[in-house]
C-alpha cells in the first residue's frame, strides 16, 4: 500500500511539473490555459514521434486526432441553415439565417479559419459554432472557406483556394442566389486565416476587373510576416501556451515546404541579415522601432544580424512574397484596402504583426480599429465550447461581432 501511495504521489508531482507553466498575472483562466497547453504538447509530441518513425506526417496525424475528438461534440442550430457547396472548385460551408419579413438583402462575411495553414476545418465544431453565432448575431450569410491544408498542398495553394472561393462569391449572380447585399460584404479570418484574408483582400483591391469588393476586412490575431522572429511580442511570448515561437516558425516552414534544419537560422533572423540583398528593400516596411508604440516595445532590442545566410531566401523565396507575408506590401497596395478591424492579444507572439499592420494601414490613409486585449492569448476566440471554454474567448468574440455589427 505504501508503495502505491509513493507511486501515486510521484505521478502527481510529475504531472504537476509537466502542466505548470509560469504565466503573466494578467492572463485569464491561467490553470485552464496550462491544462490546454499541456494537452497540446502531449499530443504534438506523440505526433512528432509518429513522424520521426516515418509512419505518417505529424500534421496528418494531428488533424486526425482533432477530427476524432471533434466527433464527441454536437453543434447544431434549428434557426441557421447550414449547407456545403463548391465555389470554383473550393469547398465552402454556408450559414444562412432565416429571412425576415420585408427584408430583401442580407450582409455577409467570408470567413477563413486558422490553424497554421495545416489544421482544423470549416466543419469542425469550433469554427462551425463561431460562424453559426456570427450568422445569428449579425443576421448575415457567412461563407466559411474550406481551403486545402498542409501537407496535402503548400503555399501558394491555400492562398489560391481562398482567393478563388472569394472571387466566385463576389459575382453578382452568386450574391443574388444567397440574397446578399453587394455593398455589405466583409472578409475575415483568424491567425493563418487572418493571413489569407489580408492577402486575398490585397489581391482583390488590385483586380481591375472586379465590380464588387469587400466593404471591410476583419483580422483576428493575424500572422502577417516571416521577416523578423524577434519583434518584442516574439521575444516576450516565446514560450506562451498555444503558439510558442518555435511552433510558429515550424508552421511557416511547413507552409513553404521548407527544411526544418533552417528553423534556428530563421529564429535568429539569418534570412534577413544586413548582407542579404533580397531583404533590403523590405526592411523599412517592417521597422518595429518606428511602427510600435512604446508600451509594446518595452525594453526589447532589435535582432539584426550583420552577416546571415542569403541561401535561405534563395531556397524559400516565399519568405518575401507578399501573398504569404501581407505586412510587406507596398504603400500603394495598402492605400487600396477597405476599412479594417484588427484584434490582437498581449500574450501572443503575433501581437506585433497585427499592431504593425494597423499602423502601416493608418499611415496609408485607411481607417483602422485596433482592438487589443491585455489578458488574452493566441487562438482564444474559438475556445468557447466546453471543455475548452475560456472567458477570453467570449470576450474577444463579442467585441469582434460588435464591431462587425456596427460597421458592416
Amino acid at each position: 500500500m505504501r508503495t502505491a501511495w509513493v507511486l501515486l504521489t510521484a505521478l502527481a508531482a510529475l504531472s504537476a511539473y509537466y502542466v505548470y507553466l509560469p504565466l503573466p498575472g494578467t492572463v485569464s483562466d491561467p490553470w485552464k490555459l496550462m491544462l490546454l497547453d499541456a494537452t497540446f504538447r502531449a499530443v504534438q509530441q506523440t505526433c512528432h514521434l509518429i513522424h520521426y518513425l516515418r509512419l505518417s506526417h505529424h500534421l496528418t496525424v494531428l488533424n486526425y486526432l482533432i477530427w476524432t475528438f471533434d466527433k464527441l461534440k454536437s453543434v447544431s442550430s434549428e434557426d441557421i441553415k447550414i449547407t456545403d457547396a463548391v465555389f470554383d472548385g473550393v469547398e465552402v460551408r454556408v450559414f444562412e439565417p432565416p429571412a425576415k419579413r420585408d427584408e430583401r438583402l442580407k450582409r455577409s462575411v467570408v470567413y477563413i479559419h486558422g490553424g497554421g495553414w495545416a489544421l482544423a476545418s470549416a466543419r469542425t465544431s469550433l469554427y462551425n459554432n463561431l460562424c453559426r453565432i456570427m450568422a445569428e448575431s449579425l443576421n448575415a450569410v457567412i461563407i466559411s472557406v474550406e481551403y486545402r491544408l498542409v501537407p496535402e498542398v503548400c503555399f501558394p495553394e491555400q492562398f489560391h483556394d481562398a482567393l478563388r472561393a472569394t472571387k466566385h462569391f463576389l459575382q453578382p449572380d452568386v450574391l443574388a442566389e444567397y440574397s446578399v447585399d453587394p455593398s455589405r460584404i466583409a472578409i475575415s479570418g483568424d491567425s493563418a486565416g487572418g493571413n489569407l484574408a489580408a492577402a486575398v483582400c490585397q489581391q482583390l483591391s488590385k483586380d481591375e476587373h472586379l465590380t464588387i469588393r469587400p466593404k471591410l476586412q476583419a483580422l483576428i490575431y493575424p500572422v502577417l510576416q516571416a521577416f523578423d522572429f524577434n519583434t518584442p511580442s516574439y521575444q516576450q511570448n516565446m514560450n506562451m501556451p498555444v503558439l510558442p515561437r518555435y511552433v510558429m516558425i515550424n508552421y511557416w516552414i511547413d507552409y513553404f515546404n521548407g527544411n526544418y534544419d533552417l528553423a534556428h537560422s530563421l529564429l535568429i533572423n539569418n534570412h534577413t541579415a544586413l548582407d542579404v540583398g533580397q531583404a533590403l528593400s523590405f526592411r523599412g516596411r517592417l521597422n518595429w522601432t518606428s511602427l510600435l508604440p512604446s508600451s509594446f516595445k518595452k525594453n526589447y532590442k532589435p535582432v539584426v544580424q550583420t552577416t546571415g545566410k542569403a541561401e535561405i531566401i534563395e531556397e524559400i523565396p516565399a519568405l518575401l512574397d507578399v501573398r504569404a507575408v501581407p505586412l510587406l506590401a507596398e504603400n500603394e497596395t495598402l492605400q487600396l484596402q477597405p476599412k479594417t478591424y484588427i484584434l490582437t492579444c498581449e500574450n501572443d507572439v503575433l501581437r506585433d504583426d497585427g499592431v504593425m499592420y494597423a499602423k502601416r494601414l493608418e499611415n496609408a490613409g485607411v481607417e483602422v480599429t485596433l482592438d487589443h486585449f491585455d489578458d488574452c492569448f493566441h487562438g482564444c476566440m474559438i475556445f468557447t465550447i466546453w471543455p475548452t471554454d475560456f472567458s477570453a474567448g467570449i470576450q474577444t468574440r463579442n467585441s469582434y461581432i460588435k464591431w462587425l455589427d456596427e460597421n458592416l
